[in-house]
């Protein structure tokens, strides 16, 4: 149920905690019934009922089907979970990557993990410690000769002090050496100064049916997540911090529209150079839009426009 040695099922209270900050959160984007079933899945986990968190049964405790359900023919569960696994990706990379807990359903089965962040693990706050008694040591009835470690600590002290001093003289004039340089510019955040930067544009619904909003939105948080997979790519998304610092760095955005007509799903995109609006790489993706695999498709869609892009970096 947990990774990296955390067994984060003995803290059940911090666990649905956590559920409670994601299903309030506005970043948290699925529908009433996918919340239904995070918070079932949760707390069957947190009771030691995961053996019975199958398809069956949770079709029957969170979506009303009776006992004829069969998987097979009817893929609600699957979906659900492939909707909800995105939503929490999504989650953690927009407004949660600084949360202690991290929730996840893996794939091949429905049991939830709970796993502590790295800051959490760092800190020890994850898992409750022993109670150690500490015995106060007894106070020197006399004094000790003085020792040649007690001459060098103040020495070092003193040169700590002085150094600390140089460098905070030597401030001032490293910004006006760098204000009179003009090639230079804001620093790119750490690891991102050698990396291409894309900024991700919402997709475009453009079809007839009003659920073409609603699949481009899904397709573009779909073509994030993949997109930051790619180590050698620094993903952006719109805003005042989409662009790029270094003047050698070129800006890159990906554009798009989505539609569905007569059980088809088309997707056009484009990847465009934001400095003249210059079209440097096209693809279009069309799909038939059999029941039920609409979320495979987007799924498959993302990751042939992430590999494409990628391939070209």
């Amino acid at each position: 149920m947990s990774s990296q040695g955390d067994d984060l099922s003995l803290e059940p209270e911090r666990v649905r905690d956590q559920l409670d900050r994601i299903l309030s959160s506005a970043e948290f984007q699925v529908p009433g019934r996918s919340r239904r079933f995070l918070a079932y899945v949760v707390d069957e986990a947190l009771a030691g009922r995961s053996e019975n968190l199958k398809a069956y049964t949770i079709a029957q405790a969170v979506f009303g089907r009776d006992a004829s359900f069969d998987a097979q023919n009817d893929p609600v569960v699957r979906i659900e979970t492939g909707r909800i696994r995105r939503a929490l990706e999504r989650y953690y990379l927009v407004v949660g990557q600084s949360d202690p807990i991290h929730i996840t359903i893996p794939k091949g089965g429905y049991v939830p993990s709970f796993t502590a962040s790295q800051s959490e693990i760092a800190s020890g706050r994850h898992s409750p410690g022993k109670d150690v008694d500490v015995q106060e040591a007894p106070v020197a009835q006399h004094k000790r000769p003085l020792a040649y470690r007690d001459f060098i600590l103040p020495v070092g002290v003193l040169l700590v002090i002085a150094a600390m001093g140089m460098l905070v003289l030597m401030r001032p004039l490293q910004e006006l050496v760098a204000s009179l340089n003009p090639s230079s510019g804001t620093p790119l955040p750490a690891g991102d100064e050698m990396r291409p930067q894309i900024v991700v544009e919402p997709l475009v619904g453009i079809g007839r049916d009003n659920g073409d909003a609603g699949i481009a939105k899904s397709l573009t948080d779909g073509v994030i997540v993949e997109l930051t997979k790619v180590k050698s790519i620094a993903v952006r998304t719109p805003g005042p911090k989409a662009h790029i610092a270094a003047p050698n760095q070129p800006s890159l955005s990906i554009q798009g529209s989505v539609g569905t007509e007569d059980k088809r799903l088309h997707v056009q995109i484009r990847l465009v150079d934001r400095a003249d609006g210059t079209v440097v790489w096209t693809g279009a993706y069309d799909r038939n839009l059999d029941e039920g695999r609409i979320l495979d498709v987007q799924d498959e869609i993302a990751r042939l426009i992430a590999d494409a892009i990628s391939r070209r970096q």
